[in-house]
């Protein structure tokens, strides 16, 4: 087993002191200081959990126009990824704030008890997130309604490919990084999905095929929105 070197352990404890916790953080803090970040043929699957979550990040930067080291550091105070998602979903669809969204469900323990009583118009919410928020779905499950909602809302993929995917267990990273990877391939995203499953290709192996450099992940994600138009 590869060691964490102390340089990298530094800079995990650096951010958590460099960025305290904020009034709405869950407490246990997720540190995103990953040790790999870049493809390494003797290690295929090594760095991808960099790449799902930078990925991942780089889409909701762009899809929510926020900037995507606000959205890191929020994850880094303890923010779960799963609140974030349906924070700015309903905060982009009803005017709200985000921070103050995730402030109230901070205070509570589902989803539906802060948003039902604002009297939101949840026709505007979009039908998938709406059924599951009156489903009383854990979050991770209202997230998945909220990514679902983006792909169909900017055509990433078709309504029957989105169910598949999320049949196949795809989650919210990997139906991102499968989606952005097989439109610059136009390859099936299940497909690629399917393949790093099986365990007979990575993240990493993908995007090195693809030549998809991470550190321009964002611009790759806008790429990929501008050939599917509203």
């Amino acid at each position: 087993m590869r060691l964490v070197t102390g340089t990298k352990i530094l800079l995990c404890l650096s951010l958590w002191f460099l960025f305290p916790l904020s009034a709405y953080a869950i407490p246990a803090i997720t540190c995103h200081c990953f040790t790999d970040r870049s493809y390494d043929t003797a290690h295929p699957a090594a760095a991808d959990p960099y790449f799902l979550a930078t990925t991942q990040n780089s889409f909701f930067a762009i899809v929510f126009n926020t900037d995507k080291k606000s959205i890191v550091m929020k994850k880094q105070q303890g923010t779960s990824p799963d609140d974030l998602w349906v924070a700015y979903w309903v905060a982009s669809k009803a005017g709200k704030i985000p921070d103050s969204l995730l402030l109230a469900k901070s205070k509570s323990d589902s989803w539906k008890n802060v948003l039902v009583p604002l009297n939101l118009p949840l026709k505007s919410l979009g039908a998938r997130f709406s059924n599951a928020l009156n489903a009383n779905v854990p979050s991770d499950r209202l997230s998945e309604a909220v990514v679902d909602e983006l792909f169909l809302k900017d055509r990433l993929l078709g309504e029957r490919d989105v169910a598949d995917m999320r049949k196949a267990g795809a989650n919210n990273q990997e139906l991102i990084i499968a989606t952005v990877i097989a439109t610059k391939t136009k390859q099936s995203a299940k497909q690629l999905y399917l393949e790093v499953k099986a365990g007979t290709k990575t993240w990493g192996s993908l995007l090195s095929w693809t030549k998809i450099d991470t550190k321009n992940m964002q611009q790759e994600v806008a790429n990929i929105l501008r050939l599917h138009p509203q």
